[in-house]
């Protein structure tokens, strides 16, 4: 029943999901702005529904679940959200921290498209998490 190419590239962007929802609720707390808070919390909605559309896919490549970000790697991003914005929380810095982050999975989800074979159903949410990633790159270009 298992199809590894899809399942890794399943796994890929789930983990990119999972790691933005995390970012972003770790700066969300020290978000003052109203704007660039409605723009993270859609940022936010939009990695769960990635990640929501992955999970109902995934039955259909793999009888496991799909990979998540490790505790380790969640507490590395806290650490470092924390480290970055130690002596700058302005908006301008938040949004580059997650502008950041944003264009890895862009780059990720990109190399994914361009070197991987894939069903129909698979490419279409990896397009659509680039394409979700793209558009919020230009909405974080706002606040920098």
């Amino acid at each position: 029943m298992e199809n590894q190419e899809e399942v890794n590239v399943l796994d890929e962007l789930h983990k990119g999901a999972c790691m933005g929802i995390d970012a972003i609720s770790i700066v969300l707390e020290k978000v003052k702005d109203k704007k660039f808070k409605k723009t993270l919390d859609d940022q936010y909605n939009g990695y769960k529904d990635v990640a929501s559309k992955i999970e109902e896919l995934y039955p259909e490549y793999s009888e496991k679940a799909p990979h998540e970000t490790s505790a380790m790697n969640k507490a590395m991003t806290w650490w470092g959200i924390e480290m970055k914005t130690m002596s700058d929380e302005t908006t301008s810095k938040l949004a580059e921290l997650i502008m950041q982050g944003t264009n890895m999975g862009i780059i990720e989800g990109r190399r994914l498209l361009n070197q991987k074979e894939m069903e129909e159903d698979v490419k279409q949410i990896a397009e659509d998490y680039v394409q979700m990633q793209e558009n919020d790159v230009e909405d974080l270009k706002k606040y920098l």
